[in-house]
């Protein structure tokens, strides 16, 4: 199974992007994914989460407000709008998944055990 990440392009600051994740096959089943980011020359970090049954949602700090994550169950898509974008968001955006059934810690990359390849956001000043 595939996670594919689409939706990155460039973008002015202020303007908007809505990346989308979707596993290669539909019968998928996730406990939760997840958005990290990765800067050239810094790690990667997180940026959003979503519990898949409850939709529940958890945000870095820097994106609070400006960043939605949501999905889509009928779809088995997952997505990430985001609004009032900066020349700091500027970075490739990875998708994860969680298929362990069990609390894990949203924010830690390595609890994710599957992951799709990056779509590049730029947002210039």
């Amino acid at each position: 199974v595939q996670l594919q990440a689409s939706g990155g392009g460039l973008v002015q600051a202020g303007g908007s992007l809505r990346l989308s994740c979707a596993p290669s096959e539909r019968r998928f089943s996730t406990y939760a994914m997840g958005w990290f980011r990765q800067a050239p020359g810094k790690e990667r970090e997180f940026v959003a989460a979503v519990h898949w049954r409850s939709g529940k949602s958890y945000y870095t700090d820097s994106v609070k407000g400006r960043f939605t994550i949501s999905r889509d169950g009928a779809k088995n898509t997952m997505y990430l709008l985001m609004n009032s974008l900066k020349p700091g968001d500027t970075a490739d955006y990875y998708c994860a998944a969680r298929t362990i059934f069990d609390t894990f810690n949203y924010y830690s990359a390595s609890e994710y055990d599957y992951w799709g390849q990056g779509t590049q956001v730029t947002v210039s000043s």
